[in-house]
């Protein structure tokens, strides 16, 4: 049958295939509408009707499922990132997700992947640029944090139109090794040791949580006065200690030439703490005893430093201040840590070390599995998981495991 030259009435809907005076196939296939609410249009042609046609299908079936690009300019990555990254991911996410965004896109992707179109981005752009990041020397998990990041930010363009299909989602990472060296808690001899230099050291209850409850950093520093109940001896663990972060405020009429965590008249950006995203995270610890009697004597320090300080004084409320009061900078915390270790003559260690050292020791005196979720503060679905990542099996328990196998045979 001779191919239909003649260009027929289509139903409101409906896709207008005709015959051009260029030889052509045409098609005006409606795809919605525009920001605006005029009706929006996708224009084909193809040499036959057969071709034509099957490209209309195509097309109409991408419509309908909604994976059809939207009407307007098509992004490039660069473009895409950016506003994702600013006007989408920011207001949703915390400080510390958001920073995690901007360095992966600024530093890695934009730098990478920005003059593609995210309509025609494929995994082979991302595998060859994870490549030359390791080239160049980034890690295998710097690596990941931009797939992670890319994978983020593409899946909400699909979810938005912007692109039929996620090419993070398709692209393989390169492969992380898993670390060699197994964590290590410290021993009871190395606790004491430390337990005994921290007793020298002004703040001496905040080493004490870390090492006796598992309390991470944040929580620690975050940690007010209001959160602690020493009558009926438990705290309340409801917000985190957040990093600092800063902007210059010297001008730009006369800039102070230096960073802005420097700058003589630096302005924080960055809220002091942030709560607890998770439910498992805003829990009740019990004090034993001993973490009381320090927290009683730790109080009456701080007043007698307010006291002292005058006017000098920062009033926050912090558990655990400057000496001159204010909450105390994570990065301070981190190498009043690794001071503590030096002074104690223990092994280096990560601050977070303490936490796996603390997490063991519920376990070894026999504490429920329940109650050190609790006290750990891990979500009940992952809680074996993250036992089974932070509960260590020591010498003690194997020799103590050999005496049991030797007395059953």
């Amino acid at each position: 049958m001779a191919e239909e030259k003649k260009r027929t009435r289509r139903a409101n809907g409906e896709s207008a295939i005709y015959l051009g005076k260029d030889g052509r196939w045409h098609a005006r296939v409606p795809m919605g509408y525009k920001d605006d609410g005029t009706p929006y249009r996708r224009h084909l042609t193809r040499p036959t009707r057969k071709e034509l046609v099957d490209e209309v299908r195509r097309l109409e079936k991408q419509r309908d499922e909604g994976s059809a690009r939207q009407p307007g300019k098509p992004w490039t990555v660069a473009k895409w990132l950016e506003h994702w990254v600013e006007n989408i991911a920011k207001p949703v996410v915390s400080e510390n997700t958001y920073a995690g965004y901007e360095v992966a896109v600024r530093v890695h992707l934009v730098p990478g992947i920005s003059r593609h179109r995210i309509d025609r981005l494929e995994p082979e752009h991302l595998e060859s640029l994870y490549r030359r990041m390791q080239s160049a020397g980034s890690k295998a998990g710097t690596a990941h944090q931009a797939h992670r990041t890319a994978r983020t930010a593409l899946g909400e363009a699909v979810r938005r139109g912007h692109a039929a299909k996620n090419a993070a989602a398709l692209a393989k990472p390169p492969r992380m090794e898993e670390d060699e060296t197994e964590v290590e808690p410290y021993s009871v001899d190395e606790v004491q040791r430390l337990l005994l230099e921290v007793n020298k050291r002004r703040n001496s209850a905040r080493w004490m949580l870390a090492l006796a409850l598992g309390l991470r950093q944040g929580e620690t520093l975050g940690l007010r006065w209001s959160d602690v109940d020493l009558a009926n001896e438990y705290l309340k663990l409801r917000r985190n200690r957040l990093r600092p972060k800063y902007e210059h405020g010297c001008g730009e009429a006369a800039p102070c030439g230096r960073k802005a965590g420097y700058c003589p008249g630096r302005v924080q950006v960055r809220r002091e703490t942030k709560n607890t995203k998770s439910r498992a995270g805003r829990r009740a610890v019990p004090l034993p005893g001993p973490l009381v009697v320090m927290l009683r004597s730790h109080r009456e320090t701080q007043a007698r430093e307010r006291a002292a300080a005058g006017n000098l004084w920062t009033e926050s409320e912090y558990v655990f201040t400057k000496p001159l009061g204010g909450p105390l900078s994570p990065n301070t915390d981190y190498h009043d840590w690794k001071r503590l270790l030096e002074d104690a003559g223990v092994r280096d260690g990560r601050l977070h070390d303490a936490r796996h050292t603390a997490g063991t020791v519920l376990m070894l005196l026999g504490v429920p599995d329940r109650v050190i979720d609790q006290i750990m503060g891990w979500e009940p679905g992952g809680a074996a998981r993250m036992r089974a990542r932070y509960l260590h099996v020591t010498d003690p328990m194997l020799k103590e495991a050999a005496r049991k196998i030797e007395r059953a045979i």
